[in-house]
């Protein structure tokens, strides 16, 4: 038996333990499966997000990247939410013990609770989230109530003790009503009209994941007011958190045929009252990310980090790795009362976790660098020295405190540099190597928005590296290591901010992205020259679209996981090779501008499904299973997308093997034509069409050397000749040549449509310039410093031009500002880049 289908099976015996109580509303087993195969058992928490980041919490159906205006929400917790909380839970040492529904008893959350208040207490550590199958049974109200054999003196009295040592308590629960709370039709504890059996939704609709009850009818004031009767009960005891479990559309079923979000709205509602905070788990759909962040405090992006291996390990290196895609994707969500959760970290016991040290340092990083929640899920009485290091680091724990969530410079290589922008113009990095070799990594300052130099201090080594100009190289760092540092841009230094930093807040209705930005992009003028003396005859235009097909083996395409490559197959594979792996999880992503993309692949029996996921939203789960062989199918395809920066990423969930043969990339075309022909003893220009205006064509260049404007080719209008001087001077074959178009910085913007829609940026500095889009679709904007206004910009536009320095302010005295711009006009307003200088 697999590995694999031995953890399936245990996941379904601990399941099964966990759910042995009768539950009322929701509250079983906890836990994702990993992503491939049936959902196991028990899990961990999430966070929530700032309210000035996309959607409404009117709706349980707008998309995301919608930002809406209204003061600022912490979500149900209200002020504690302003930061990422910091504790421990219990699940991964539940699925460890082999005997989750027994760990989580008195005298076990005794021990770990004066373990923390001896050990993590002063470092900001206090609380104790106690996970599935703490009930055991319901009253006469049908309201949960705890376990008399786990909690011989009452689960409030242990709750006093957690208390009495300063920390806060968390439980668990699930959506759904029993069928046995259903059938009992109990009164509804201070509504005597209401019965519990007339909640549920009619038909019977499954309530949760592992079907354990049914869809509740928030649609009927009774839901709410049962809701509320639990809700009160667990607040009598001092409940301070509630982990919610099973949560769709997320949790492994994105296709709304389960859907909790009013029901998660209905706790909200009620934990609010309470100020007890909400955590979402698992897995939560990213569609539907605005909607999360205005009803929870926390969500969980992901599948469980543990390995399931009980007596083993925690957790595995892989179920670390496989979260770097997901922080990528969700990074911008997360903010003051709401945080991206990814689960618990495993790192403070060696013996224990199932990791290297470089590895455990490099998930403590993580977690750090992305404001996760900082939760373990150790056995905290036995934590080793170097764990304590890890947990215990003031300035790696202050980072994550900062609750400034990182974002990777790139996500096409494995040694991926991460930053974040703090409040105080100084710099978070992070040099993830996450491949199997040793490496010096660098981070360029100018990819971070600095422009200037900086001092550098190693935060894991408390140390102070000196002062650099444009970058710092990390030598040696290791294969699945890590190194943190802070970086502080020195005096008269520039600052880029783009658009979507969160040092940005939006009033009023903006949404990023949606077909309004214009991607920086590249595209090749294919020119075949010959020399027989025939002129070739002029190339027909392309349609205004074009195809890129990329092998298995593009530099572009990141495998996460432990890949291989399979060459002289003799299978038909497109050139002749595959890229494949042997481990659910593993994963493949690829960054690109276009409109569309195919996934093409071998189906086989020896093969299963794979989940894809584009801009960090599942799309489909294909099934590359077949009865026999055949190569090169095309197994998803997707050609709806607005034209401009996309990812796609296909997850291993089974099968023996997962395979990659080459991906199809569609683009609008800026070239017309794209090919042409030229003939040494027939000489002529060569000339092409250009869509985008002009002054948008930042460089052409072949082989990566730049040809020279004026000499080497001409601009007209949108036409573009490339002289038959230089043409001359290539080789007899295929030249390509690359036209390299400008685009907004960093690939995207903010935009909004009502009048009085405005942006704020507070600043320290000297002097401001806001750098934005250009076109025929805007008109003006009021810019205010300080809460005067200072000029009104045009920012109309014959044609739609990129990164147009609109606005700039020098002189100001050194001190703090405010920026603030407002819609006048135009149909649509764009924010692209906010630059402002340090002092001299």
């Amino acid at each position: 038996m697999s590995r694999f289908l031995r953890n399936k099976t245990r996941r379904g015996i601990l399941a099964g333990v966990l759910v042995a109580a009768v539950l009322p509303i929701g509250l079983t087993a906890s836990a994702a499966q990993g992503p491939g195969g049936a959902k196991p058992a028990p899990n961990a928490a999430d966070a929530k997000t700032k309210t000035t980041t996309s959607t409404t919490s009117g709706s349980i159906s707008m998309p995301a990247n919608v930002i809406t205006a209204g003061s600022p929400s912490l979500g149900p917790a209200g002020a504690q939410a302003a930061k990422p909380y910091m504790g421990w839970s219990s699940y991964s040492m539940q699925v460890y013990s082999n005997d989750g529904g027994n760990w989580i008893n008195e005298a076990q959350i005794t021990a770990q609770s004066d373990a923390m208040h001896k050990k993590l207490q002063p470092y900001g550590y206090n609380r104790i989230n106690i996970d599935a199958a703490w009930n055991g049974g319901v009253d006469e109200y049908g309201r949960p109530i705890p376990s008399t054999k786990l909690y011989p003196h009452g689960l409030p009295a242990l709750i006093k003790h957690i208390h009495d040592n300063g920390q806060k308590v968390g439980i668990y629960s699930i959506p759904g009503i029993s069928k046995a709370v259903l059938d009992a039709n109990y009164p509804v504890y201070g509504a005597p009209e209401c019965r519990t059996g007339n909640l549920a939704k009619q038909p019977l609709q499954q309530g949760d994941y592992w079907g354990f009850g049914y869809r509740v009818d928030m649609d009927n004031p009774c839901a709410q007011k049962y809701i509320d009767s639990i809700v009160d009960l667990m607040a009598s005891w001092g409940v301070d958190l509630l982990k919610f479990d099973s949560v769709t559309p997320g949790s492994g079923k994105n296709d709304l045929s389960l859907d909790a979000r009013e029901e998660v709205k209905g706790w909200s509602q009620s934990l609010a009252r309470h100020k007890i905070w909400l955590e979402l788990s698992w897995a939560l759909d990213i569609n539907y990310a605005d909607y999360w962040k205005s009803v929870a405090n926390g969500w969980r992006v992901e599948w469980d980090v543990e390995c399931y291996c009980p007596g083993e390990a925690l957790t595995a290196w892989p179920n670390i790795n496989r979260l770097f895609p997901k922080a990528a994707d969700w990074w911008r969500h997360a903010g003051p009362g709401g945080w991206n959760d990814f689960d618990s970290l495993n790192v403070g016991n060696g013996t224990m976790d199932g990791m290297t040290k470089d590895e455990r340092r490099t998930a403590a990083t993580l977690w750090a660098v992305s404001a996760a929640p900082f939760y373990i899920g150790n056995d905290m009485t036995k934590l080793d020295s170097y764990g304590l290091e890890l947990l215990t680091n003031p300035e790696v724990v202050a980072v994550n405190q900062a609750g400034r969530p990182a974002q990777p410079v790139s996500t096409k290589t494995n040694k991926q540099v991460w930053y974040s922008l703090n409040a105080d113009s100084s710099y978070t990095v992070a040099l993830f190597n996450l491949g199997t070799t040793e490496a010096d990594m660098t981070a360029k300052f100018s990819d971070l928005g600095l422009d200037g130099s900086a001092t550098v201090r190693d935060l894991w080594a408390r140390r102070d590296l000196g002062q650099y100009n444009g970058s710092y190289t990390a030598a040696v760092v290791p294969p699945h290591g890590v190194r943190l540092f802070k970086v502080t841009p020195a005096k008269k230094a520039a600052i880029r901010v783009n658009d979507d930093d969160l040092r940005v807040s939006y009033d009023g209705v903006w949404t990023r992205n949606n077909n309004n930005e214009v991607p920086a992009v590249s595209e090749p003028l294919t020119v075949n020259v010959t020399d027989t003396g025939t002129q070739t005859p002029p190339v027909a235009g392309n349609g205004g679209t074009r195809t890129v097909e990329l092998n298995n083996d593009n530099s572009g395409i990141v495998y996460t996981g432990s890949w291989s490559r399979s060459t002289g197959r003799g299978l038909g594979d497109y050139q002749d090779d595959v890229q494949y792996t042997e481990t659910n999880g593993d994963a493949f992503s690829y960054s690109f501008v276009g409109n569309g993309v195919d996934y093409i692949t071998e189906k086989d029996p020896s093969q299963g499904e794979v989940e894809i996921y584009v801009d960090g939203a599942l799309k489909a789960t294909v099934d590359t299973h077949a009865d026999s062989r055949s190569a090169q199918q095309l197994v998803y395809s997707i050609s709806d997308l607005p034209n401009g920066s996309h990812t796609i990423r296909g997850v291993k969930k089974s099968g023996q093997f997962m395979l990659v043969d080459k991906l199809v990339i569609r683009q609008e075309s800026l070239l017309n034509p794209g090919t042409a022909s030229f003939d040494k003893q027939a000489q002529a220009d060569v000339t092409t069409e250009i869509a985008r205006d002009p002054g948008e064509l930042a460089s052409i260049a072949n082989a990566g050397k730049l040809l020279v404007k004026g000499t080497d080719y001409t601009v007209a209008g949108k036409v573009v000749t490339i002289k038959k001087e230089y043409l001359a001077t290539q080789p007899v074959g295929s030249t390509k040549l690359d036209f390299s178009f400008k685009g907004d910085y960093r690939d995207d913007v903010h935009a909004a449509t009502e009048n009085g829609a405005a942006l704020q940026f507070a600043f320290k500095g000297v002097s401001v310039d806001w750098v934005t889009a250009l076109a025929p679709d805007q008109g003006n904007a009021d810019v205010f410093i300080d809460g005067k206004l200072v000029t009104r910009v045009n920012l109309h536009g014959d044609a739609r031009l990129t990164q147009q320095q609109v606005f700039s302010k020098t002189g100001l005295p050194d001190g703090n500002h405010t920026l603030r711009i407002v819609k006048v006009s135009g149909d649509v307003l764009r924010n692209d880049q906010i630059r402002y200088t340090l002092a001299k």
